[in-house]
């Protein structure tokens, strides 16, 4: 899917950063695109280490800006264990929203981006994280491929929600009577999938979404739901790599 969707909505000012003709595979867009948004990140920063793949490439090239001297004084939040983890082998130092409770820029990744620059986010597990740092982000900068481009969220992507253990059954059957598909999100081994927080994932298919800010109201007001994968207005900036070159969505102030 190209950017046509986006065209007339909140995501105005959209300029091709790297076109020269070629055309590049997935993963040379994805390195593109993670670069890229690395440049709005300044020495002296507290920046939030997003999770998904692009979202990794962005970590890796910071880490060798920050041992090239290119970058001083730059520590991160990490947005999940993982992340931590990956951040920690690079040799990339990190605080905590305790130390630093508010974060200049957060680069991240998504799983679907509307034309209102609104996202789903929790492929990866860690949406409960992702959205606190992004509440305490001046700037999100979300990076993704072009594929997850959606007239509509929910088109191509389950909202995943995050639910206590304890009354889960209840939490399925809430969900299924506001017309999801729930699937509980098991690991490849078969195992359950439990989140950094201890908590399930719901694997919620309600279909293309027609008011999300309904649906998230609803979710936000169900006792035994953490958190849900509905990111509404919180992306400052979509950094999209496809096959024409890497393009920079900025949603309007």
């Amino acid at each position: 899917m190209g950017l046509s969707c986006f065209q007339g909505s909140i995501a105005k000012n959209v300029w091709r950063v790297n076109t020269e003709g070629t055309r590049m595979d997935a993963q040379q867009l994805k390195q593109q695109a993670a670069e890229h948004a690395t440049q709005f990140i300044q020495s002296g920063m507290v920046i939030g280490l997003g999770a998904g793949s692009t979202a990794v490439l962005a970590l890796r090239r910071l880490a060798e800006l920050l041992r090239a001297g290119e970058l001083r004084n730059v520590v991160g939040i990490p947005c999940s264990r993982e992340i931590e983890a990956e951040a920690l082998k690079l040799g990339f130092p990190l605080t905590t929203l305790e130390q630093n409770p508010v974060i200049e820029v957060t680069i991240d990744g998504a799983d679907e981006v509307d034309p209102q620059l609104n996202l789903i986010k929790g492929g990866g597990g860690a949406l409960l994280r992702e959205k606190i740092v992004a509440q305490a982000t001046k700037r999100e900068i979300i990076v993704v491929d072009e594929s997850k481009l959606s007239p509509a969220l929910g088109t191509h992507w389950a909202v995943p929600i995050e639910v206590l253990p304890f009354g889960q059954g209840s939490q399925k059957h809430f969900l299924e009577a506001l017309g999801a598909q729930v699937k509980i999100r098991q690991k490849s081994d078969g195992s359950t999938f439990i989140t950094d927080q201890g908590n399930l994932i719901f694997d919620c298919n309600f279909g293309a979404i027609s008011d999300v800010s309904a649906l998230a109201a609803q979710l936000n007001g169900r006792a035994g739901i953490v958190e849900h994968g509905l990111f509404l207005g919180v992306a400052a900036d979509v950094i999209v790599a496809g096959a024409d070159g890497i393009k920079h969505l900025k949603r309007e102030s």
